[in-house]
């Protein structure tokens, strides 16, 4: 089965010197992007995160320090990465929690305004956990009948990802095979920002989802407590939280001068 795209997905996997979003840097990028006439284009880079890989995550992964020396570094891959996106979707495994946001942030340091305003994601591992609950080595066994070999290798998981996403759609009727439906049916909890600081109300404004102002609507406490913005954009929190924290202030202030 094929994908009924009515615009590009790009699928990708990142390989990390570790797990926090807002502090650790990508050691290697795989994208596969499929085309709604049915062309296919991939692309793997390997990159230099400018800081050390731990010894314990170069065991998961098996990228050396030694390996990346010599790569470019992000900043200088970001407007070729950026322009093999840009116009599409995006599909991964555990893409939403992790992969999303950690590229978001590596983009936005780089000076690219990254958002995903115009596109919708696919995560494909959340099909895998509601209808199977797996890993990504058995659920390429379970729906593909083959075995991940390199596995934690960036372009193994890309490719397998996409053959199980395409496995997942034959075995169940009942997926629509659409990108914005797969996209809500994957999307775990609705926030304004990756990684959760800024959720949502029954009313669809903005809460703080953290700290002493969690469940307030964002535009009350910035206006209540307008040294509460400051603190967030000087403080240890994600690029892309901050920016959509900054776009709720410029919004709040055009609309008082309207």
């Amino acid at each position: 089965m094929e994908l009924k795209l009515n615009k590009p997905i790009c699928f990708f996997d990142l390989e990390t010197t570790g797990i926090d979003v807002a502090k650790d840097r990508i050691v290697e990028i795989s994208i596969f992007k499929v085309f709604p006439n049915g062309n296919k284009e991939s692309k793997t880079w390997l990159v230099n995160p400018e800081m050390v890989i731990p010894p314990q995550v170069v065991a998961v992964h098996g990228i050396t320090n030694e390996k990346v020396a010599n790569e470019p570094t992000f900043k200088e891959l970001a407007t070729q990465i950026h322009n093999m996106i840009k116009d599409s979707d995006l599909g991964g495994f555990n893409s939403d929690r992790f992969d999303i946001p950690l590229l978001a942030e590596e983009l936005l340091r780089a000076g690219v305004d990254f958002d995903m305003k115009s596109r919708v994601s696919v995560d494909v591992q959340t099909i895998f956990h509601k209808m199977e609950e797996r890993t990504l080595s058995a659920a390429l066994k379970f729906y593909c009948g083959k075995s991940l070999e390199n596995a934690h290798s960036a372009e193994a998981d890309t490719m397998a990802t996409y053959e199980i996403l395409k496995a997942q759609l034959e075995r169940y009727p009942e997926l629509e095979n659409d990108i914005k439906t797969l996209s809500e049916f994957t999307t775990r909890k609705r926030s304004a920002d990756f990684a959760g600081f800024i959720s949502y109300d029954k009313d669809g404004d903005e809460i703080f989802s953290f700290g002493k102002h969690k469940g307030a609507k964002v535009e009350k406490v910035l206006e209540d407590e307008p040294g509460y913005f400051g603190w967030i954009q000087n403080a240890d929190f994600p690029l892309y939280t901050k920016k959509v924290l900054t776009a709720i202030k410029l919004r709040k202030l055009n609309n008082k001068l309207l």
